[in-house]
């Protein structure tokens, strides 16, 4: 299975891994020193062919757009057992046609891996736990900084002190006259100077 095609009337299929390495050649010593770069991406080779007119147009139809779609497919085969491949990209197609064999549509199908990309990295990955809380904790104590210097903005003016009782002076000054007033009344009707 590739993707979601079944590849039809396979005749031949091969499976080709290799590993990279890096040559160190030693001066003086018989041999060298190689370090290992891990496994290449793995190849997988299949050949069959097609009789009915019908299966040849279907085939190179299916073919031909999973080819020029260039997207890795999933790939399901017993010669595959043993491994991880899951994704394969489709890097050659060969579609033959011989006069010598009228009718019969022969194919090769050349499978590389292509493994799922690694996920993003977490940007705080590196960062230890302990020096994120601490970070937290002073753009939280920041947060309250800039909260308290919002409420002192709301203080009154002090250099005039008779703005804090709003008012309050007028009515008492209101309120004295009148006694003087009541006062007045006071005397005369007590016979007083």
């Amino acid at each position: 299975m590739l993707g979601d095609w079944e590849v039809p009337r396979i005749a031949m299929m091969r499976s080709e891994e290799a590993r990279k390495f890096a040559e160190f050649p030693v001066p003086g010593r018989r041999g060298s020193l190689f370090q290992d770069l891990d496994a290449e991406a793995a190849v997988i080779d299949i050949a069959g062919s097609l009789y009915a007119e019908e299966e040849t147009g279907a085939f190179m139809q299916a073919a031909r757009s999973r080819f020029a779609a260039g997207e890795p497919l999933t790939f399901v085969a017993d010669i595959t057992e043993a491994t991880d491949i899951q994704y394969v990209l489709i890097e050659h197609l060969v579609l033959e046609m011989r006069g010598d064999r009228p009718g019969e549509l022969g194919y090769r199908l050349r499978l590389r891996e292509s493994p799922p990309p690694p996920p993003p990295p977490d940007p705080f990955g590196g960062i230890a736990g302990d020096l994120l809380a601490e970070a937290g904790a002073l753009v939280e104590g920041v947060t309250s900084a800039l909260d308290a210097l919002d409420a002192l903005a709301d203080l009154p003016d002090f250099s005039d002190p008779s703005a804090l009782l709003g008012g309050t002076t007028e009515e008492a000054a209101a309120a004295i006259g009148r006694l003087g007033e009541i006062g007045g009344k006071l005397q005369a009707l007590f016979g007083g100077s």
